[in-house]
């Protein structure tokens, strides 16, 4: 089992990579340090280095005073929503849509939240064409984080989910037409969760994988 991979992609702002046991394939996670406290979306604790990320993460949550919140796009990715719960009495964020799917997995969710809520260190939540899935905005870093809706296309960018991850009748015309609004915005990286992320180039890279 290949060990854990961490990279910083600007102060305050990490993507870790680790194997998940159920796809037998690495994916990513990202930890967001704001004034709210440390911010990880869909994050999964790795299986290697084990000891090494809880002290890591121990320490960046003390400095935090505590706080914690675990921001998640899609209820496949709740993975270790409830082991952080447990650890660090973490509030669960989740889109209403995947509420009860994501609860199941998690033990609960604390704050379920709507498009246009306020969410913790001024993320926002972008709609797609999957209901129970949101792509995260993070102003500060100019980041997007998708969950499933964008992957890595294997040259360094990003391209749109296999169609047999869409639900039933909702094309890839569909989910390009629901992401386009993201154009708009000033993005210079896609952290992906499958694949490797875009650090550079973001607002390209989105461009290209919107053209159906």
């Amino acid at each position: 089992m290949p060990a854990v991979d961490v990279l910083e992609i600007a102060p305050g702002l990490w993507r870790w990579s680790s194997f998940h046991e159920e796809w037998k394939e690495d994916v990513g996670s990202t930890f967001v340090g704001t004034e709210d406290g440390v911010v990880l979306v869909d994050p999964l604790v790795p299986g290697e280095d084990t000891a090494r990320f809880w002290k890591a993460l121990d320490r960046d949550v003390k400095r935090a005073k505590g706080r914690m919140h675990v921001l998640v796009t899609v209820f496949w990715h709740t993975r270790s929503a409830k082991e952080l719960r447990e650890r660090y009495d973490a509030r669960i964020w989740a889109p209403k849509g995947g509420k009860a799917a994501i609860a199941r997995r998690a033990g609960v969710v604390t704050d379920p939240f709507a498009i246009g809520d306020e969410l913790p260190g001024g993320i926002e939540a972008c709609r797609t064409a999957r209901a129970a899935e949101v792509v995260y905005w993070i102003p500060d870093h100019s980041a997007l984080v998708p969950g499933d809706v964008l992957i890595a296309d294997g040259k360094g960018g990003a391209k749109l989910c296999p169609p047999s991850w869409l639900p039933e009748k909702t094309t890839h015309r569909d989910l390009a037409a629901s992401l386009r609004p993201l154009l708009d915005l000033p993005v210079r990286r896609i952290l992906l969760s499958h694949g490797k992320p875009v650090v550079t180039g973001g607002g390209r890279a989105l461009a290209r994988a919107l053209e159906v």
